[in-house]
Parts: C-alpha cells; structure tokens; sequence
C-alpha cells in the first residue's frame, strides 16, 4: 500500500493555483494542490500505527499561518509555488517524522517545503511555463488546521484515509 502524509492547504483563492496546475502539474486531477511532508513510501504499517505516530509526533504543533507566494523551478523540471511563512514549521514536522517514525523510508534528497503546480517534459517546456507564472503576484493564505495521509490509488489517484487535526488550547 503507496502512502503518503500530506497538508492539503484550503485557499479562498485557490482557483488560480489550480488554473496552472491543469495546465501544467500532470496529477492535477489526480490528487489536489498540497505540501508533501513525508514522500509516497510502501508499508505494512496499518493506519492505525500511522495516526498513533503522527498523534506523538503532532502533539505540541498547533494551528500555524501559511502564505504561499512566488514560483521557482528546478533543474529536474518541476515548477514550485513557494512557501512565504509557515516554511520553519512544515520542516520541523518533517524532520521529526523522518528521524522518529519513518526513517526507513526516508529519501537522502534536501528538503525544501513548496507546493508543486507543474511537472513538465524538459527545460524548455519549464521556462514556458515559468514566463507564465513569474509575474503573478497573487499571495495563497490560510491556517493550516490538519495534517492528511493518503493512500494513492491504482491509477494514482489520491485517497484520504486519515486526518489529523493539530490541537488549539485556545478553544
């Protein structure tokens, strides 16, 4: 079973992130926009033992601001929305899901938070679509509220088989 733990982030505004992904991310209507905190790895583990490590390893975060804004592009083609604020936070749970509760499935590639939005065939297809996007000055902002596992289907397709949401004293 493919799995994977992700933020899937909710934005007033999130029907121009999902303009350039149908354009240009090739798993648009596979799996919606989101941060990817631990990469798809493949496990016995059942999720039950997933909610209770992430449960441990959640306890102290709580709700936190994100503002996504800006695009980059890498060398391997991939084009990223930028993480603005909530960056130090998303990597925090990151590295201690990594180095607590799944260090056999842990990828030796830097880790950079950011939102995906396109996956293109080569460097020229990449500047495209980097021209198309550089200028936007649009800003993504909400208060992220809970952290998801999903399954990935036989046909890649996203399914959510847990939530969970990050505690607030103040309620």
């Amino acid at each position: 079973m493919l799995r994977t733990i992700m933020i899937f982030p909710q934005f007033e505004n999130i029907e121009i992130i999902d303009e350039i992904r149908g354009r240009y991310d090739p798993l648009a209507k596979l799996v919606r926009p989101h941060i990817t905190l631990v990469f798809p790895f493949e496990s016995e583990i059942t999720n039950d033992e997933i909610e209770e490590k992430l449960t441990s390893s959640l306890k102290d975060v709580r709700p936190f601001e994100l503002t996504l804004h800006g695009f980059s592009k890498t060398d391997d083609n991939y084009l990223f929305l930028n993480i603005e604020k909530g960056k130090e936070t998303i990597e925090a749970i990151h590295d201690d899901l990594y180095s607590n509760y799944f260090k056999d499935y842990y990828l030796p590639i830097p880790y950079s938070p950011h939102m995906t939005v396109g996956k293109l065939k080569n460097a020229q297809e990449l500047n495209d679509a980097y021209e198309y996007v550089k200028d936007l000055d649009a800003s993504f902002k909400t208060v992220v509220k809970k952290i998801s596992v999903e399954m990935i289907g036989e046909h890649e397709e996203s399914i959510i088989v847990l939530e969970k949401r990050l505690e607030n004293p103040d309620m």
